[in-house]
């Protein structure tokens, strides 16, 4: 059996903490020994639990890469999706990559679920019976069902037509998508369950409905065609349109961590981050990632959330109409974490001739380093305000230190190695400050080490 975790969003349902580049999958925010920990941390310790995690890639967008390695390590294996494309594109193109890179056999069970899921580690004991449910049924797809603990209104139900007690599955009538109260508690009376995004399929069910929709079945050249594929989720493409699907009753713990309502609920603690929560602030909690303090005082039931990317005040359950109010509104993400460490943006400010300044604070953990590069549209001047590092500039290396002023002009040839953690204050200035104006030249330091003429010690 072979898993698949996606790993996707657009970080907005826990704005401002979450963004573009830092979906809510890396918010470290839950608890775990006394340590935080992100919900992409915790679903990877389970599957290390239960021995699933060598069984197991993430299918994720460029932008998630470094975070992904940052929190998880860089040993994890990723299907990269050139661009964004939804969630059948991405499963597709994972298909094909364990299909025609990993010589994977086409009747081997393939387990998709999302990367974030707010679970017990028996849950991933269960998702073992995904293999029998498919080779003893004659299902195309089977689907995970948790018994609902309470008619929702915002799940969608799988409705059985009646159970199979002996294998431990149902087939499937039909589905229903978010119903009324009143639909969500008929349904539960005839035995619905909950939809919890996770299914499974032979390789080969994948493999042939790509080659039917005339698409390549080898990895390379589908990303070569990634770009032409159809924005599609697999829920449309593919299990509207399966004739017979077996759904899997899990009866554990199973919560979606969407909302900052639901986040909050299971937040070991009402407060992160600077600031006081007076008393009188029942069930309020405070996330702040500012180096300012936020107090609270008097406010219940609410939401106080602060980062660089902006300050979010909220009733609990009005959060989750954020994503609808922060439609059309867009940003570049001002924290980000990477595969070397993070980044915060201190200032940002264009001026009416065109030129821009942008300001950073950047963290190098001790043994990482950026890497050896260059820019067209703009220069930098780097002040190191703490620790050690080794500095690569124009092929040459030399030792800097917190104190040193480091200036980059345009098309100079840079990086840098943190000796032990190491931060600085980049200023940029230029025409154009994007992350695309970056031509790596390369990305290992020892490869920068071949190339430049040491200064140190000499």
């Amino acid at each position: 059996m072979k898993l698949i975790l996606l790993s996707g969003g657009s970080g907005k349902r826990l704005w401002p903490l979450s963004n573009d580049a830092r979906s809510k999958q890396f918010l470290k925010v839950l608890e775990n020994n006394g340590n935080l920990e992100s919900m992409v941390q915790r679903v990877w310790g389970q599957l290390e639990r239960v021995n699933l995690n060598e069984s197991t890639l993430i299918a994720t967008s460029k932008s998630q890469v470094d975070m992904i390695q940052s929190q998880l390590g860089s040993h994890i294996p990723l299907i990269i999706e050139p661009e964004r494309r939804d969630t059948y594109p991405a499963i597709a193109l994972a298909a094909t990559y364990l299909y025609s890179t990993k010589g994977v056999s086409l009747k081997e069970t393939v387990v998709v679920l999302p990367v974030d899921p707010f679970v017990d580690t028996a849950f991933f004991e269960r998702i073992k019976d995904f293999e029998k449910a498919l080779n003893t049924s004659d299902a195309e797809l089977a689907l995970m069902g948790v018994k609902p603990t309470y008619p929702s209104e915002k799940y969608g139900y799988l409705v059985p037509e009646e159970q199979n007690t002996i294998n431990d599955y149902f087939h499937i009538s039909y589905f229903k998508e978010k119903p009324s109260y009143a639909e969500a508690k008929e349904l539960i009376d005839n035995d619905a369950l909950w939809n919890c995004g996770v299914f499974a399929f032979k390789l080969e069910y994948i493999i042939s409905l790509l080659q039917s929709q005339g698409l390549p079945i080898q990895y390379d050249e589908l990303l070569k065609q990634y770009n032409t594929l159809e924005k599609i989720s697999f829920d449309y493409a593919v299990v509207e349109k399966a004739e017979k699907i077996v759904a899997l009753p899990y009866e554990g713990y199973w919560k979606d961590l969407g909302t900052w309502n639901t986040l909050t609920e299971e937040m070991s603690t009402r407060q992160l981050g600077k600031g006081i929560i007076s008393d009188d602030s029942n069930n309020t909690h405070l996330v702040n990632e500012l180096d300012i303090p936020v107090v609270v005082l008097g406010i219940e039931g609410a939401v106080i959330a602060a980062s660089p990317d902006g300050i979010l005040v909220t009733d609990k359950d009005a959060s989750p109409r954020i994503k609808e109010v922060l439609k059309g509104y867009g940003n570049r993400p001002m924290y980000e974490e990477r595969r070397w460490g993070w980044y915060k943006v201190l200032d940002h400010t264009k001026f009416e001739e065109g030129n821009e300044v942008l300001t950073k604070r950047i963290g190098v953990k001790a043994g990482k380093n950026l890497s050896y590069q260059k820019h067209f549209a703009r220069s930098e001047v780097w002040t190191i305000i703490r620790g050690e590092g080794e500095f690569a500039f124009n092929d040459e290396i030399r030792k800097v230190k917190a104190g040193d002023i480091l200036e980059i002009p345009i098309e100079a040839k840079h990086g840098i190695k943190a000796i032990t953690d190491l931060e600085f204050i980049e200023v940029q200035t230029g025409t154009e400050l994007i992350e695309e104006d970056i031509v790596r030249i390369y990305l290992e330091w020892d490869d920068v080490k071949k190339r430049c003429k040491s200064l140190i010690n000499n």
